[in-house]
């Protein structure tokens, strides 16, 4: 703890020294850069320049085919250096520096600084003011819309922005520059543990795989049909408040757990108490893009299912819930659960389907071997889930601390001497 207080007190000089009797410009965004309005043809795009906005979130390169491309033939056209800005929520906090040029969706707002600002204003500087929770809290504030907030483009422009120095381009460059190098430095330490995460995924998925295959024998393939019940989950409107978590169908996050963040509740009654969860009861989705996605319930609060989702209820003499979860996370359930499914644009994956999914049960002849023996497997693939998803521990932990140090220091960096902004 010491040390950390003494990093942050060198850090905090340091900061004081580089932004000391600096003199401030405030600028509106849209004095000092443009959107792009120049438009390109969907069928001049290769395969890897399509940006959506679910690209801003994986951070990759988007895809030109008949089921990502908007309907439209028309698109922005952004280049390289260009920031590319979610404008709907949930992406109106996602930020991206393109580092190719290509094609955006009317999701994305492609941002270029302009021809008479490029000598006094980088690029890697706006994007990290345009990262900010602060301009995220500004799109918040003025986004249109109620039940899917877009950005305000107009007040996008009109969001201010500090220059430093604005008088000696060469001394504002170099202190913006400085700013950028140490959060780099910040952002390059996240994406090599980030990438060291990637790697035990792989590993974690190798593993699981390689445990549930049973290469040696000594396993039945049973029906889901065969060993467990299905219920369908309880048709209400989420609430803001209320006795219980309403667990819904967007609840089950990409490693197949509770997702911690964004509850809603719903009221117990004597209609729904039959709905109410217990501890490590298994739950699907059975439609839309992430049917099939199944999470155990490990929380110690009243919860409440809804109905996009069915509940398993699989024979505790046949199969400890722990090891059919770490199943339903394998390739072995999703090479059946995609043959499975059904549906076009939204995938239905119901009971109907999911009792077809076979299940691998070692020593099905001996209930004790099995049940320790799935017990065994669990224990081995827990560890690994630690390492690779755990939220309280492992890498995504540290990964997690690295950020809030970063968006402190980011925030203390980006600290400019602020005036008020104007309404729009």
């Amino acid at each position: 703890m010491t040390t950390e207080k003494n990093n942050k007190a060198k850090a905090l000089a340091f900061i004081e020294k580089l932004l000391d009797e600096v003199e401030v410009e405030w600028k509106a965004l849209g004095d000092v850069a443009e959107y792009s309005q120049t438009r390109v043809d969907a069928s001049c795009l290769s395969a890897s320049s399509f940006v959506g906005v679910d690209n801003l979130v994986a951070n990759k390169g988007g895809r030109v085919d008949a089921t990502y491309m908007p309907n439209t033939e028309r698109l922005t056209a952004y280049e390289f250096g260009d920031i590319l800005i979610g404008n709907i929520r949930p992406y109106l906090k996602k930020v991206w520096k393109a580092a190719y040029s290509g094609g955006c969706s009317g999701d994305v707002l492609a941002v270029r600084i302009s021809e008479n600002f490029k000598k006094i204003v980088s690029t890697d500087y706006l994007y990290y003011l345009l990262s900010s929770d602060d301009f995220f809290s500004y799109n918040m504030q003025h986004a249109k819309g109620a039940k899917m907030p877009r950005g305000n483009k107009a007040a996008i422009l009109n969001y201010q922005i500090p220059i430093p120095c604005p008088n000696n381009p060469e001394k504002s460059l170099a202190i913006q520059a400085e700013i950028v190098r140490i959060l780099d430095a910040f952002t390059a330490m996240t994406a090599e543990l980030t990438a060291e995460l990637n790697a035990r995924k792989k590993q974690y998925n190798y593993y699981r795989d390689k445990l549930l295959s049973f290469e040696n024998g000594g396993v039945e393939w049973k029906t889901l049909g065969d060993i467990s019940g299905f219920t369908y989950g309880y048709a209400a409107k989420a609430q803001e408040s209320g006795d219980a978590r309403f667990v819904r169908i967007t609840d089950i996050n990409t490693n197949g757990k509770l997702s911690p963040a964004d509850h809603m509740y719903v009221d117990i009654s004597e209609e729904n108490e039959k709905y109410l969860l217990k501890k490590d009861d298994l739950l699907m989705a059975r439609t839309g893009a992430t049917f099939g996605k199944t999470m155990i319930f490990e929380e110690d609060y009243p919860a409440i299912y809804a109905g996009f989702l069915i509940k398993l209820s699989l024979d505790p003499n046949i199969v400890n819930p722990k090891y059919y979860w770490h199943f339903a996370q394998s390739d072995l359930f999703w090479e059946q659960a995609n043959k499975l499914v059904s549906g076009g644009g939204q995938p239905q994956f119901n009971a109907n389907a999911l009792k077809q999914v076979k299940l691998p049960v070692p020593f099905p002849s001996d209930t004790a071997k099995s049940l320790a023996e799935q017990a065994r497997i669990v224990f081995i693939l827990d560890k690994f889930d630690a390492i690779a998803s755990s939220i309280t521990q492992g890498l995504p932990r540290e990964i997690e601390l690295r950020q809030k140090q970063y968006e402190y220091y980011r925030d203390l960096l980006l600290s400019f001497p602020k005036k008020e902004q104007e309404t729009v």
